[in-house]
């Protein structure tokens, strides 16, 4: 499984199955996050199958999925929460990593600056760019 590291406190990546947790658990991550929806899975991955995997490896689970293109306020504030209350490093999931990667950006707005947001996501292999009015938005209104 490859993961890319955004922070040392956030990894995103895409699909995983429950053989991959013990990995992830093993990696140093105590908070499995995942941004996928089930409706998209047709493999037999699903939240329920994943979150088994990660309480039998020691790890909390949180379900926040994103459904393309509809991604929401509530996201980003369930996401900032996650990160919040993490006891140790948070490591999300959705299709690709890019759902996880942009609700981290959007969840730090006001917090770093834009620029190291866009920067930190995109020395992951995502792109941002696009969002950065947002993130300057939310920055504002935190």
């Amino acid at each position: 499984m490859e993961y890319r590291i955004i922070t040392p406190d956030y990894a995103v990546t895409g699909q995983i199955t429950p053989a991959d947790v013990k990995a992830i658990a093993d990696a140093g991550y105590k908070v499995l996050v995942d941004n996928r929806p089930d409706a998209e899975i047709t493999d037999g991955n699903t939240s329920d199958a994943v979150a088994l995997a990660a309480r039998e490896a020691g790890l909390t689970f949180v379900y926040n999925p994103v459904v393309s293109g509809a991604l929401s306020m509530d996201n980003v504030a369930l996401q900032r929460k996650v990160i919040d209350e993490a006891t140790g490093p948070v490591f999300a999931y959705c299709r690709s990593g890019n759902r996880s990667a942009i609700l981290w950006s959007l969840a730090e707005a006001g917090r770093r600056p834009t620029e190291e947001i866009v920067s930190k996501v995109a020395a992951a292999g995502y792109d941002v760019s696009h969002l950065v009015p947002q993130i300057e938005a939310l920055a504002k209104a935190a």
